[in-house]
């Protein structure tokens, strides 16, 4: 295959993955309306996910063992983050979840400048107050103080939080390879949403039309957690970064049309410009920059 056509398949998996995750909000609320509450959902989703990584990550067992504990600490706090913004979805409308989870760009800059020592160049400082201008609005929009209003937003504002560390730590750390990283993902996911089930809902009793429930938590797993991000994961390494945070960017399209039509979530015209903004603050911190390499710092 020659390079254009490759550039090609990569950045059409890229764009379509980003559409994917647009709608994973269904499988979740569709898993909480079946009797997995809460967070529960989103455990069997990380399990299967596990389940279906495992024989992957055990072939790379020796390179897991052989990476630093602060990496392997880094990709599971990343899991943790994801399912943060997972769970989300039960508690919060889509479009502000996926918008407030499209800040994590302002959170990377704003730890690798204060945190690590990273130049920051002019344009991210615009990217910064243009991301928290739109997060201003996105959360006044009700006329009250900017905070986030029921616990889907505040669990994806922390998961955002979570997830700039996470990659500041992968980016600084990490050199495992995607599979491996994959499960130790997952692992970090599954571990978080365990431990916060039983804290936002009882252990469940009853669930209904158990085999439909359990095809649609290993579907979700298997092909959300497993698949696209395999896909992706063989995508973005052949693609410029800017070029696939951009394309990604179809997962808050599709979020917030598929919201308005099957879950009659609008948002206000506030919360609009709002996003509009957020969504502009990733477009300018995606956009190519010459600094030097934040790694010969010291």
């Amino acid at each position: 295959m020659r390079e254009g056509q490759i550039i090609f398949l990569a950045s059409a998996i890229t764009l379509f993955t980003g559409a994917f995750w647009g709608l994973y909000w269904l499988p979740v609320r569709a898993l909480d309306a079946r009797g997995l509450a809460g967070a529960w959902g989103t455990v069997g989703i990380t399990l299967a996910a596990l389940a279906v990584l495992a024989p992957f990550a055990w072939r790379k067992r020796q390179e897991i063992a052989a990476t630093s504990p602060v990496a392997l600490a880094s990709i599971a706090l990343g899991g943790g983050a994801f399912a943060l913004y997972s769970i989300g979805f039960v508690y919060g409308r889509v479009a502000l979840v996926i918008l407030l989870w499209f800040l994590t760009p302002v959170w990377s800059t704003l730890i690798g400048r204060f945190v690590m020592g990273w130049p920051t160049p002019r344009l991210r400082l615009y990217a910064i107050a243009l991301g928290l201008a739109g997060l201003a609005l996105m959360l006044g929009a009700g006329g009250g103080l900017p905070l986030p209003r029921d616990l889907g937003e505040w669990m994806t504002l922390l998961g955002g939080v979570l997830w700039a560390i996470s990659t500041t730590g992968i980016r600084a750390t990490s050199r495992l390879s995607p599979a491996p990283s994959a499960f130790v993902f997952s692992l970090g996911a599954a571990l978080a949403s365990l431990i916060l089930a039983p804290i936002l809902a009882p252990l469940p009793t009853m669930v209904e039309t158990l085999p439909v429930t359990l095809a649609l938590t290993l579907g979700t797993g298997a092909i959300w957690w497993g698949l696209s991000l395999a896909a992706l994961m063989w995508a973005t390494v052949r693609l410029e970064p800017a070029r696939v945070g951009i394309l990604l960017m179809t997962e808050v399209v599709v979020g917030a049309i598929s919201a308005a039509f099957l879950a009659h979530e609008l948002l206000s015209p506030m919360e609009l410009a709002g996003g509009l903004l957020v969504l502009g603050a990733g477009v300018l911190e995606l956009w190519p920059v010459k600094v030097a390499n934040p790694q010969s710092r010291s």
